[in-house]
Order: structure tokens, then C-alpha cells, then sequence
């Protein structure tokens, strides 16, 4: 069992940039493949970001492409993702999700994670 644990949500103007972490216990969290999704009131749960297991690259929805890096920090058993050029559209609930075996083509669906944060909150706004 790995419980997660996401901070660093809050309130960023457009154009802004924040880091959302996420931390692991439990369980050494780079033996997982982590992703984030996002959603909003009335939606699915929307893929963001993955990072493979044994993989530094992410793996990035178009939406938010070239802005929006994960990365590992092993000693702290965390995942971070970095949120840049924030628009109003990055709006949402930001959770973090972990799973020891996933197949590359299954990384974009919330139902093959088992493993979830209780969700941080990102709001975009002037």
C-alpha cells in the first residue's frame, strides 16, 4: 500500500507558474508510474501528466504540453509537477495517482490507478 499526500495548490494569476507535490509513504514511490489528473465540477477526471516507471520523461496531454514537467525527487519520495504559462482553462482539482503496472497505453486512464491523493486545489484567476 502507498498513501499520497499533494500540496501546493493556491491562486496564480495567468501567465504564472506553481508546483504541485506530490509525496508518497508507505511505499518507495519510484517504483511506480505516478501521473497527475485534474478535474472540475461536473467533469471526468482528466489525464495531465505521467511519469513512467524507470522513465525521467513525461508523458504530457496536449493541453498541456511544453508546459507542464514532472519529476522525481527519490530521497523525499516525492513527484512534482511543474505548472508553467498558467492559463484560466488549468482550473481544477489537481491529484495525483500511482500504480506499480501500467502498460504505456493505459496511462491516460484514471481507472488503472490504484492508488489516489485526496486532491489540491489550483485556481487560475486574475
Amino acid at each position: 500500500q502507498v498513501q499520497l499526500v499533494e500540496s501546493g495548490g493556491g491562486l496564480v494569476p495567468p501567465g504564472g507558474s506553481l508546483r504541485l507535490s506530490c509525496k508518497a509513504s508507505g511505499r518507495a514511490l519510484n517504483s511506480y508510474t505516478v501521473a497527475w489528473f485534474r478535474q472540475t465540477p461536473g467533469s471526468d477526471r482528466e489525464f495531465v501528466a505521467a511519469l513512467k516507471y524507470g522513465n525521467s520523461n513525461t508523458l504530457a496531454a496536449n493541453s498541456v504540453k511544453g508546459r507542464f514537467v514532472m519529476s522525481r525527487d527519490n530521497a523525499k519520495n516525492t513527484v512534482y509537477l511543474q505548472m508553467t504559462s498558467l492559463k484560466r482553462e488549468d482550473t481544477a482539482v489537481y491529484y495525483c495517482a500511482a500504480d506499480r503496472q501500467i502498460v504505456t497505453s493505459s496511462l491516460r486512464l484514471p481507472s488503472q490507478y490504484d492508488y489516489w491523493g485526496q486532491g489540491t486545489k489550483v485556481t487560475v484567476s486574475s
